[in-house]
């Protein structure tokens, strides 16, 4: 079981606590959707199984990826069967993007972002999640791992003035993060012996680190980033 599959077990709080990027993640697109008016026209650039339809509910949400993340998703729900560096969109099609833990798995990532830049009206807002610690997933397709500075070099290159990038957790959630990692490595055969063992040694740590967050101020150390980003007029 994975840490995200575990912690989807628990209660919000704790399931936050434990897996903070996404929670983070997720906070941030609700109230993304929120600041957004009905009707507004939204792209989901990557969207896998487009489950973030419904936090979209009020807008006009628009599905895109090219369906080879992840043989066992269900891509049935998508829009668009598109590669992100074509869109099969004309420009200033769109009020506002998303783009959630997609940007690493793009062969051109530099041509995503000018695609996105481009089916976005002048003044459209873009949302994006992107991973700077991570590990290898979705293999063969997993290219890139990103600082803040290279995201603003790849929003500016595209049409884009960044607006905030906000690291998601610092030194410590990070470590905590990678302790629950090392929890999958006790399965399978005998190692099962192990797992509970396992899950308390690393587990416990992983659950107390987080409360020295306030210690990392620079957050150099970080799971991802937290994007926002405008459309530049014409």
């Amino acid at each position: 079981m994975t840490p995200t599959a575990i912690a989807s077990l628990l209660p919000r709080p704790i399931r936050n606590h434990l897996i903070y990027f996404e929670g983070r993640i997720e906070a941030a697109l609700e109230a993304f959707a929120r600041s957004l008016p009905a009707g507004a026209r939204i792209l989901d650039a990557g969207a896998g199984e487009a489950r973030h339809r419904e936090v979209f509910e009020k807008q006009r949400y628009v599905a895109v990826d090219l369906a080879v993340g992840d043989a066992a998703w269900n891509y049935g729900k998508l829009d668009a069967l598109a590669d992100l560096c074509a869109l099969p969109f004309r420009d200033a099609s769109f009020d506002a993007a998303i783009n959630i833990v997609t940007l690493e798995h793009v062969h051109d990532p530099a041509a995503a972002m000018r695609e996105i830049g481009r089916t976005l009206k002048p003044g459209a807002r873009v949302f994006l999640a992107i991973p700077q610690d991570w590990e290898v997933h979705q293999a063969p397709h997993d290219y890139f791992r990103y600082t803040r500075y290279g995201i603003e070099h790849l929003l500016r290159g595209a049409g884009m003035t960044p607006v905030r990038v906000v690291a998601s957790g610092g030194y410590f959630r990070l470590v905590s993060r990678r302790l629950l990692n090392g929890i999958q490595f006790f399965k399978g055969g005998w190692r099962w012996l192990l797992f509970l063992p396992a899950a308390i040694c690393l587990g416990i740590p992983a659950l107390v680190l987080p409360l020295f967050e306030p210690l990392d101020r620079e957050r150099n150390f970080t799971l991802g980033y937290l994007c926002e980003a405008l459309r530049n007029s014409a």
